[in-house]
């Protein structure tokens, strides 16, 4: 018996990555889930893999129509929705004299707005079961500043006060919502061809990078109902790196 059976999840970012892991963790234990991406040839190859329990949809998150089409799909296939992360993301760095306004907007516009959009759109369907786990990520950088990447890290905050009203204004429905918080994740957005930045790994007190598998069992967790009572709140996987100074 799987942990999420029965679950119907919609993934955004899902074709690879921290997405791509949750999706195939969710598939494993038992849920049906929509693979929501841009990158329509790595999501259509790793849901041809999960099996018939994974749908690819193409889905730019800074589109409404994107969303409802989605939503629409994740019922038509599963039946329901019950489950959404909301995990697609960029990043550009920039110190903030410098980030062009475009830029700027860019950033918000997926990592910001896509959320909402996301949250709204599947508040419904959320509903009509009775209950829902909205999971948005966010990073560390949602906790604490960092030079260089001003828009990204602005954007990470506001998804983490996002995700708390939408905790108090969705309680009584049985629709919880948190956030995660990842550190050092070995990704291509963390590890841009392969080169891993020393000084980053050393701030690290845990001395690594994490897999987008550790990612994926702590959404599980936050999908599932070992999680039942925890909404509102910020989960932080990160190896020690907020804890203080190091070293």
């Amino acid at each position: 018996m799987g942990r999420l059976d029965g679950r119907v999840a919609i993934v955004t970012g899902a074709a690879r990555g921290i997405g791509g892991a949750i999706a195939e963790r969710f598939v494993a234990e038992g849920a049906h889930v929509l693979l929501a991406d841009v990158a329509d040839d790595a999501g259509r190859a790793l849901a041809e893999r999960l099996g018939e329990r994974a749908l690819y949809r193409h889905v730019d998150v800074t589109m409404e129509a994107d969303w409802a089409a989605a939503v629409a799909a994740a019922k038509s296939f599963g039946g329901h929705v019950d489950v959404l992360v909301n995990n697609a993301g960029i990043m550009r760095a920039n110190r903030i004299e410098d980030i062009p306004l475009e830029e700027y907007m860019q950033v918000v516009a997926v990592n910001q707005v896509g959320p909402f959009l996301g949250m709204r759109a599947c508040i419904p369907a959320m509903r009509e079961v009775g209950r829902g786990s909205i999971i948005t990520l966010s990073s560390a950088m949602g906790m604490s500043g960092r030079a260089g990447v001003g828009a990204y890290t602005s954007t990470k905050f506001a998804v983490r006060g996002l995700s708390k009203t939408l905790a108090l204004e969705l309680a009584p429905a049985g629709i919880r919502s948190n956030t995660i918080h990842p550190g050092g994740i070995d990704t291509e957005m963390t590890v841009p061809g392969d080169a891993v930045d020393p000084k980053f790994l050393a701030s690290i007190p845990m001395g690594r990078l994490a897999a987008p598998s550790e990612v994926a069992d702590l959404a599980l967790f936050l999908a599932s109902d070992e999680s039942s009572y925890c909404s509102g709140h910020e989960f932080v996987i990160d190896g020690a790196m907020l804890a203080g100074p190091w070293p």
